[in-house]
C-alpha cells in the first residue's frame, strides 16, 4: 500500500479533531476492527492528544462474527449478556465521544441465513436500544473509514492496487491529501451545508414532493418546526461541535412518520447484511410501505420492512447533489456511510429527535407523539435520478424548487 504514515496520521488528526472532536476529560469508545490495529493506536493516541480521559476500544473481526452466525444457535446469539447490559449502562453514565471505523468486509456474512440475522437484531435491539435512546443526542459520535483488502477487492475485483485505489477515493470524499489543510477544507464545506440549510428552514416548507421519469412519483410530509440540519451538530452537554459522518454531503431532516403517499425507485443498490438488494421500488400508502419490488433481493427486502413497526415508515429525508464528490468516484462502495453520500436518499425506519427544537430532551415516547419514527433499524437508500425533481410545499400552496436534474435549483 503507497499511502504514507503520514498521510494515516493526518487522516487519524480529522477524525478525532473535527470529526469527534474529544474535549478534555471525555471517555471516548472507539469501535474497530482487530485488523486495522495499526490505524488504531494512531486514532487512541491522538485522542489522548486531544486530552481524553480514558479510551476504550470495541474490537470487531468479520471472520468470528460470520463463524458465530453459521455455528451459534439463535437463543445463545439473541441473548444480551448481564456484563454487555452493564456495559450499556455505563455508557449511558458516561456519555463516550464515540468513534467507529468502518473497514468491514461487504461480504462477510454471505451464506448466513437472512433471517436468523434479522430474527437475532430484532432480539438484541429489544434490549440495546433503549439505552441507545438515553444517549442519543447527548454526545459526540463520528463514523470514518478505514479501506481493507476485502472490502477494496469488492470494489475493484480486478484491479491488482485496489487497496491503494479504495484509499484514493476514500481521502478524496474527506477532503484530505498530502498538501491540503483538511480542516480549513471541512470549514469551508460545512458552511456551504449550513448556508444550504438555512435556506431550507427559512422556506418553512409542509411537504416535499419527488419526481422522476424512473417512475419515482412522491409526496412526504415535514413536522412543523423541525429542522433541516447537516454536516456539523452540537453537543448540548458541552457546546462541542462535531460531524458524525465524514465524509458527508446531506442535509436532512425527519419527516412526519405515517405522512407519505407515492412511490420511490432506488437508483443504487442497498448493500444490506452483505446481499445486494438492486433494481427495487417501494410504495406507500397512509404513510407506510405496502408493497415492494426488487430485481435481486426480494425477500430481503420485505424482511427488512417487516422488521418492526417502524421499519415500514421513513425516519430521514437527505438532499445530496449528483455532483457530491462519492458520486463523482464513480463506483458502488458497498458501504452506507458513502453511499448515502452519492445522492438523495430517504431512510426507512428510525428518525433523529434531534431535529425538533427540544429534541434533546424528549424521550422516546415524547418524540414519537411530535411525528419521529421509532424503529431497531434505519436504512438508507439512495433515490437521486439524474433528472430528480423536487417541489417544497408550503402550508398555503405555494411552493419552491428545491432540486431540478438531480442538484440544487
Amino acid at each position: 500500500m503507497n499511502i504514507s504514515e503520514k498521510l494515516q496520521k493526518k487522516y487519524a488528526e480529522l477524525i478525532v479533531r473535527t470529526g469527534a472532536n474529544v474535549r478534555h476529560g471525555q471517555v471516548v469508545q472507539l469501535t474497530v476492527s482487530v485488523e486495522q490495529h495499526a490505524f488504531a493506536a494512531m486514532v487512541i493516541e491522538e485522542c489522548y492528544r486531544a486530552g481524553a480521559k480514558k479510551v476504550n476500544v470495541d474490537w470487531t473481526y468479520d471472520v468470528q462474527s460470520r463463524l458465530n452466525f453459521l455455528y451459534a444457535d439463535q437463543d445463545t446469539l439473541s441473548a444480551v449478556l448481564p456484563w454487555e447490559e452493564e456495559k450499556l449502562r455505563q455508557m449511558v453514565k458516561d456519555l463516550p465521544c464515540r468513534i467507529y471505523i468502518a473497514s468491514d468486509d461487504p461480504d462477510a456474512m454471505r451464506g448466513v441465513d437472512p433471517k436468523k440475522l434479522s430474527d437475532v437484531m430484532q432480539c438484541r435491539g429489544r434490549i440495546v436500544k433503549p439505552y441507545r435512546n438515553q444517549i442519543d443526542g447527548r454526545h459526540q459520535w463520528v463514523i470514518a473509514a478505514y479501506p481493507s483488502e476485502k472490502w477494496a477487492k469488492k470494489c475493484f475485483p480486478e484491479a491488482e492496487d485496489a487497496v491503494d485505489r479504495l484509499w484514493e477515493a476514500v481521502l478524496s470524499t474527506v477532503r484530505v491529501t498530502e498538501d491540503n489543510d483538511p480542516v480549513a477544507a471541512w470549514k469551508e464545506h460545512t458552511d456551504f451545508i449550513e448556508k444550504k440549510a438555512a435556506w431550507l428552514n427559512e422556506q418553512g416548507f409542509s411537504s416535499l414532493r419527488y419526481h422522476s421519469a424512473n417512475g419515482t412519483d412522491f409526496t412526504v410530509d415535514l413536522i412543523p418546526g423541525a429542522r433541516w440540519e447537516g454536516a456539523g451538530v452540537v453537543n448540548p452537554t458541552n457546546g462541542a461541535f462535531y460531524i458524525p459522518n465524514m465524509p458527508t454531503e446531506e442535509i436532512f431532516t425527519s419527516p412526519i412518520a405515517g405522512k407519505c403517499e407515492g412511490t420511490l425507485v432506488a437508483v443504487k443498490p442497498l448493500s444490506y447484511h452483505s446481499q445486494l438488494i438492486e433494481d427495487f421500488s417501494i410504495t406507500f400508502e397512509n404513510g407506510r410501505a405496502v408493497s415492494c419490488r426488487a430485481g435481486k433481493g426480494q425477500e430481503l427486502l420485505e424482511r427488512m420492512i417487516k422488521m418492526d413497526e417502524g421499519a415500514a415508515m421513513l425516519g430521514e429525508v437527505a438532499l445530496v447533489p449528483k455532483e457530491s464528490p462519492v458520486n463523482r468516484c464513480g463506483f458502488l462502495f458497498y458501504e452506507t456511510l458513502f453511499d448515502e453520500n452519492a445522492c438523495c436518499h430517504v431512510a426507512l425506519g428510525a428518525g433523529f429527535k434531534e431535529v425538533l427544537p427540544d429534541g434533546e430532551n424528549l424521550n422516546t415516547d415524547e418524540a414519537r407523539e411530535r411525528g419521529i419514527n421509532d424503529s431497531i433499524i434505519h436504512v438508507d437508500f439512495m433515490i437521486g435520478a439524474e433528472d430528480l425533481s423536487i417541489d417544497g410545499i408550503r402550508q398555503d400552496g405555494t411552493k419552491a424548487a428545491v432540486f431540478r436534474n438531480g442538484t440544487w435549483a
